[in-house]
C-alpha cells in the first residue's frame, strides 16, 4: 500500500489533512513522538497510544549501530521488534551529520562515521539508506541529506545543497515504491534563494512528501519562521509537509499557520525529564520550591497518569528524590499536553478559530526561557 493523503479541511494557509499509510491513518497537523531507539524515554507503546500518539519517529542511523538493521528485519521487522502497531516515520541518519560532525566525513557518495558507541566504521549512501528503511518496515522513510550548521557561510550551505539534491536523485531512483513513502527533504539553511531551488528541483522529483530540514540547528527564532514561510507554500498542495525537528508550541502554530502537516521534536520528553512541564498557561518548573506544597494538579482536565491521580507536590517530592518514576510521569504528562494540543490546532482549523489559539498560545509562551512560568 502506498501513503495517501488528503486535505479535508482549510482555515486559510492552514490545513487539517488525512495521512494513510499501512500501519493506520494519521489525523493532520500531527506530532510524532521521537523515539529514536524504537520507544520514548520510559515511555511504553500502550502509553504512548493511550497519550494519543498515531505515529511515532525512530532513527535509523542509531537503530543501525544497535541492533543493527539485519537483526531487526530478521525479528520482523521495526513494528515487531518495538511492538509499536502504529505508522513508523524514520529519519535517515542525514541530521547526524551536524550532530555528530566530530565522528563523520562527507564525500560526494555519502557519508563515514565513525560510530558513537564502539567507533566501528559505518556508511551511509542514498541508496543503502533507502534499502535499510525498505528492510526494516517502515511507513515512512527520509532521503540521506546534508544539514549544515548555523551560521554557515553561503558557499557551504550551497555545496551542502548541491549534496543534498544529488542524493534525493539517487534515492528517488532506488525508491520504486517501497518503503511506502519517501519523503525529499527542502535544505538551504536561511539562504532563500537556496530554499526556492531546493523546492523546485525536489518537487520536479515527484516524492510522496517533503520535509523542512537544516531548522532548530541554533538559529534565531526569527530566521527559522522566514524559512517556514518561504518554503510550505512553495510545497505541493497535495502531498504532506513535514518540519523536522520542531518545535516548542509556538513554533508549531505559526509552522501550522503557513500549511506544514506533520511535526517532531524531542522537547516533551528531554524537557519532561528535567522538570519542565507544558500546560495551557505556560511552563511549570516543578522543581521550584513553591510547589513543594502545591496539592493541586498540574493541569485541571488533563488526562495523564499524574494529572488524573495526583498532584503537583507529589511530582515535585519525586524528582527532589531523584525518584526515576518524576521522569516517567512528566514525559507521560508532556506527550499528553502536546498531542491534546495538536487535535486542538485541527478542531481550530475546522471551525476557523485558529487565530485565537495561536494568540492564547502566544501569551502562555512568549519569552526568551520557553514561556512564562505558570500559575
Amino acid at each position: 500500500m502506498a501513503l495517501a493523503f488528503a486535505v479535508l479541511s482549510r482555515h486559510g494557509a492552514a490545513r487539517r489533512g488525512l495521512l494513510e499509510t499501512p500501519h493506520g491513518a494519521v489525523e493532520t497537523p500531527a506530532f510524532l513522538p521521537v523515539a529514536s531507539l524504537g520507544a520514548v524515554k520510559g515511555v511504553a507503546p500502550d502509553q504512548l497510544a493511550a497519550a494519543g500518539a498515531a505515529i511515532m519517529l525512530s532513527n535509523l542511523y542509531h537503530l543501525a549501530v544497535r541492533p543493527g538493521v539485519e537483526a531487526i528485519a530478521e525479528l520482523g521487522g521495526i513494528h515487531r521488534f518495538t511492538g509499536w502497531r502504529g505508522p513508523i516515520l524514520t529519519d535517515s541518519g542525514g541530521f547526524q551529520v551536524f550532530s555528530l560532525a566530530r565522528i563523520a566525513r562527507v564525500d560526494a557518495d555519502g557519508v563515514t562515521f565513525r560510530n558513537h558507541v564502539d567507533g566501528a566504521a559505518m556508511r551511509l549512501t542514498p541508496e543503502g539508506v533507502v534499502d535499510q528503511q525498505r528492510r526494516l518496515g517502515v511507513d515512512v522513510a527520509m532521503t540521506l541529506d546534508e544539514c549544515p550548521p548555523w551560521p554557515v557561510p553561503r558557499d557551504e550551505a550551497a555545496a551542502a545543497l548541491d549534496r543534498t539534491l544529488a542524493w534525493a536523485r539517487r534515492a528517488r531512483a532506488d525508491w520504486r515504491g517501497s518503503p511506502p513513502g519517501l519523503f525529499g527533504i527542502v535544505q538551504g539553511s536561511v539562504f532563500e534563494d537556496l530554499r526556492r531551488r531546493a523546492v523546485h528541483e525536489l518537487v520536479a522529483l515527484d516524492f510522496a512528501g517533503y520535509a523542512i530540514g537544516g531548522v532548530s540547528v541554533g538559529e534565531p527564532d526569527r530566521d527559522r519562521r522566514r524559512v517556514v514561510e518561504w518554503t510550505a507554500p512553495e510545497l505541493p498542495d497535495g502531498k504532506p509537509r513535514y518540519l523536522m525537528g520542531v518545535g516548542t508550541p509556538r513554533d508549531i502554530v505559526h509552522a501550522v499557520a503557513q500549511g506544514v502537516d506533520l511535526f517532531d521534536c524531542v522537547l516533551p520528553s528531554r524537557n519532561g525529564r528535567h522538570g519542565q512541564l507544558f500546560t495551557r498557561r505556560g511552563l511549570v518548573r516543578i522543581k521550584n520550591a513553591r510547589f513543594q506544597a502545591d496539592g493541586r494538579p498540574l493541569e485541571e482536565g488533563c488526562a495523564c497518569p499524574l494529572c488524573a491521580t495526583s498532584s503537583r507536590a507529589f511530582l515535585h517530592h519525586l524528582f527532589r528524590c531523584g525518584e526515576v518514576t518524576a521522569q516517567v510521569l512528566a514525559t507521560l504528562h508532556n506527550l499528553f499536553f502536546y498531542l491534546d494540543f495538536m487535535r486542538d490546532l485541527r478542531e481550530a482549523i475546522a471551525s476557523g478559530t485558529l487565530a485565537e489559539t495561536a494568540s492564547s498560545i502566544e501569551a502562555a509562551y512568549a519569552g526568551r526561557h520557553g514561556g512564562r512560568e505558570a500559575s
